[in-house]
């Protein structure tokens, strides 16, 4: 979806932090803005800064998890912008942390819901909107690099993460043939208060904060880094939003974010090759079965060029 002016971008989550980066790469390539948050004193925040800047946006209060006040929002976004065209599903939460056994139901629940039912109430309530008015459109849902290689301490958080990519990449293949388009949007480290709007958010579902997650073991011959190190290398969360509005036009299946996870990622999908018997393959189940054994969307994605600054 090259031509993103006049369109109008739904974007939960998105009143600090990564989600409003997205929001302003959003306003600043000429788009209408819904600024969807559960956080009303964040989405005040944001909303000035988009007024100071004359760029068109309005803020709904919303609880992603909530389905018939997710129906109500996109009702009132159609009311201000008409058409929606984009729906960013960025909403999440921290989660527990320690090793999934030691993770109460309660948790899990609340973490589930937010970070996998709240991604699957958007594609729900928006893209069907956008298939009617059949003017094209993309979606997008905000995974994590630890969807592609896990996070030690912080297993709940990786599962759900997981989760979020196999549903963009259900997605893509769901609307092959359409001109919608569909990306998960795994980034990295960068400067965000997820960890304050998490305790808000669940405070405000549950009644109680969440555990963090513990800090690793630390290994003698890896040390960990100290604070001031770890902030030097975070980015700005309008990087993640220039990123995310690329992967938009480019229309990406995967919107990856820092070259230094790349090792990394390759080593897992290194490990999950070597795992497959070897033995030659019955050429006859890919006759028989071709959609089990080969998917043309991973065919699409072509490399990412390094952002221009």
């Amino acid at each position: 979806m090259e031509n993103l002016k006049g369109k109008t971008a739904f974007i939960t989550g998105s009143a600090s932090g990564i989600g409003l980066g997205i929001a302003k790469a959003c306003a600043k390539a000429g788009m209408n803005v819904v600024i969807a948050d559960m956080r009303q004193s964040a989405l005040d925040e944001a909303l000035s800064i988009f007024k100071k800047s004359n760029w068109p946006a309005i803020a709904i209060r919303l609880n992603v998890t909530d389905r018939e006040a997710y129906k109500e929002a996109a009702d009132k976004a159609e009311e201000a912008f008409g058409n929606i065209h984009v729906l960013v599903n960025n909403a999440g939460i921290g989660c527990t942390g320690g090793p999934l056994w030691e993770v109460s139901h309660k948790d899990t629940d609340l973490a589930l819901s937010v970070n996998l039912t709240g991604v699957l109430n958007g594609i729900q309530e928006i893209l069907p909107r956008i298939i009617k008015h059949g003017e094209g459109g993309h979606i997008v849902s905000t995974a994590s690099k630890a969807a592609l290689l896990p996070v030690p301490g912080c297993g709940l958080y990786n599962v759900t993460k997981a989760a979020v990519v196999g549903i963009m990449e259900s997605l893509a293949m769901d609307l092959v043939g359409t001109n919608i388009g569909a990306s998960a949007f795994c980034p990295g480290g960068y400067i965000t208060n997820l960890g304050l709007s998490s305790s808000e958010v669940t405070a405000e579902l549950t009644g109680e904060k969440p555990t963090p997650p513990p800090i690793p073991a630390q290994n003698e011959d890896e040390p960990m880094p100290s604070m001031a190190e770890w902030n030097e290398l975070l980015r700005s969360p309008d990087d993640a939003g220039e990123r995310v509005v690329r992967g938009i036009q480019r229309n990406d299946l995967y919107i990856l974010t820092h070259a230094e996870f790349k090792d990394g990622v390759k080593s897992r999908t290194d490990a999950i090759i070597r795992a497959f018997p070897d033995e030659v393959p019955n050429k006859r189940y890919g006759e028989v079965f071709p959609f089990l054994t080969y998917n043309a969307i991973f065919d699409k994605q072509t490399q990412v060029p390094a952002l221009e600054k």
